[in-house]
């Protein structure tokens, strides 16, 4: 099951670094968010892959699941969101006053 959550986060940051190298001001946004789903599934994977353990240790119990990898992906759900839709505003504000969402447009004339 491992190996099949590091193939999916390395498809993700494949993904989302060919979407961070185009042009379009969309595209940049949708790869960062590409790249934050990676590391999830990254730090889920390396917290171990343990089905149907408890998460918390108890005296019965002989294997358990660390809680830790979870609060930190919990976390970092919270602030990828809130980045996401920053950028996601920002993008909308800059198409609105230039009339488009190409970044070498979005650079301004070099005579100015």
């Amino acid at each position: 099951m491992e190996i099949v959550m590091c193939i999916l986060a390395g498809s993700l940051f494949a993904a989302g670094i060919y979407m961070l190298l185009q042009k379009q001001l969309l595209r940049v946004i949708l790869g960062t968010a590409l790249l934050s789903h990676g590391a999830h599934l990254f730090i889920l994977t390396m917290g171990k892959l343990n089905r149907g353990a408890p998460p918390v240790l108890e005296k019965a119990a002989e294997s358990y699941t660390d809680p830790l990898p979870q609060a930190l992906i919990l976390t970092s759900i919270v602030i990828s969101f809130g980045v996401t839709s920053f950028l996601l505003v920002l993008a909308y504000r800059a198409y609105q006053t230039n009339h488009t969402d190409r970044m070498d447009e979005l650079k301004g004339l070099e005579d100015e």
